[in-house]
């Protein structure tokens, strides 16, 4: 089965990087550019795998991490903050609201690689 991978960043730039990274790691990618759409793209199929932005218009990263967690197969996706929000109260909130794994930007291959890893998503 395919894994797949729901970049939700408002830059297009960052989502290509990053679309670019997650499709070498063998994910099929959509992406969102905030959270209402990217909450919209779960309920029809849901991901194995979020990369989170957090600050962004309409929707931020910290509403659709609830949101998400709150659907009915919501729970399943690994969840990856990754953004520029770096405080220890900004990763404590996001951990407790149900992320999987933080990265901070700006982000390499190999920050991205291990954080799947460490989420279980590769091996």
């Amino acid at each position: 089965m395919t894994k797949t991978c729901l970049i939700v960043d408002d830059s297009r730039v960052v989502r290509k990087v990053a679309r670019r990274i997650v499709e070498d790691l063998g994910f099929a990618c959509e992406e969102a550019e905030n959270g209402k759409l990217a909450l919209e793209s779960c309920e029809k199929s849901m991901p194995s795998a979020v990369l989170l932005d957090w600050n962004m218009p309409v929707m931020d990263g910290i509403e659709f991490l609830r949101r998400l967690r709150d659907m009915k197969e919501g729970k399943s996706p690994a969840v990856i903050f990754c953004t520029v929000e770096n405080t220890a109260g900004r990763v404590r909130q996001a951990l407790e609201a149900g992320a999987s794994e933080y990265i901070m930007k700006p982000f390499d291959g190999e920050i991205i690689q291990s954080k799947f890893r460490l989420a279980g998503l590769i091996e």
